[in-house]
């Protein structure tokens, strides 16, 4: 007889969860998918699919960080925006809703942004991974800067996901051959101002496409994570920042599954 654990499963159903991706990527990438840490820096358009696509897949350590609210205007493409959490911490509706996904997954949720300032209180060197799906340039640019001096951390960032219809033209670079991104140049180019450059490779996704903004937001507003100052709202449509932020989860995956 089937036994029925504390979340009300049985013993057969909780195998059944992972049984597909155990079947495709063999019983020594679970393992290792199991036992590695990740943490998201950005749970909105991008982030949030990187979470969702990680803990279905069957990694079990993961911890989310990002200090925004959700917002009406993130219902078109971000998986915690929905009309029922509107005001509510991302993090927060984000790690219950993975726990739906996976009751024995350990999900920390961090309301606080990365910035120069908290950079230390987030123990990146405890992680195997660091997913960058942040906004805001000089945030960004401080993990990337830290992420890239910590031996034993992998990074793998997202660049701009917003101006872009096509999904099919989203791909996967080594940071400084990413071509036709605006922010990844604007990255370069602070990287080469400062004089500080990252200390080792890493690899991006991103898209070189560009459209142009067809209509007009109903009232000024600013937007960017983290990034109040930031002046300008670009359109972004779900299937290009859920296509970014699932070839991020599929960096993490495929590296522990070539995992020797």
């Amino acid at each position: 007889m089937e036994k029925e654990n504390n979340t009300g499963e049985t013993d057969r159903t909780a195998d059944d969860r992972l049984s597909r991706s155990r079947l495709l990527l063999g019983d020594d990438a679970m393992s290792r998918l199991d036992s590695a840490r990740v943490i998201i820096f950005g749970v909105g358009g991008v982030g949030s699919w990187t979470a969702e696509a990680l803990v279905r897949t069957g990694l079990r350590h993961l911890t989310i960080a990002d200090n925004d609210c959700v917002a009406s205007s993130n219902i078109n493409r971000q998986l915690p925006a929905n009309i029922n959490t509107v005001g509510r911490l991302k993090v927060d509706t984000l790690r219950k809703h993975l726990l739906t996904v996976n009751p024995d997954a350990e999900i920390t949720a961090i309301p606080r942004p990365y910035t120069p300032e908290t950079a230390d209180e987030f123990g990146l060197g405890n992680y195997d991974y660091v997913i960058d799906a942040i906004d805001s340039l000089s945030c960004k640019a401080a993990l990337i800067l830290h992420a890239t001096d910590l031996r034993g951390v992998k990074l793998f960032s997202s660049m701009g996901a917003a101006l872009k219809l096509d999904p099919t033209r989203v791909k996967t670079a080594e940071f400084w051959q990413v071509q036709g991104c605006p922010l990844a140049r604007a990255l370069r180019q602070r990287f080469r101002r400062t004089g500080r450059l990252p200390s080792r490779k890493f690899r991006c996704v991103y898209s070189d496409e560009l459209v142009s903004n067809r209509g007009n937001l109903p009232q000024a507003t600013t937007g960017g994570l983290w990034d109040t100052s930031k002046a300008a709202v670009n359109g972004s449509l779900l299937q290009v920042t859920g296509t970014v932020g699932f070839t991020l989860a599929s960096l993490v995956i495929n590296d522990l599954t070539d995992a020797k």
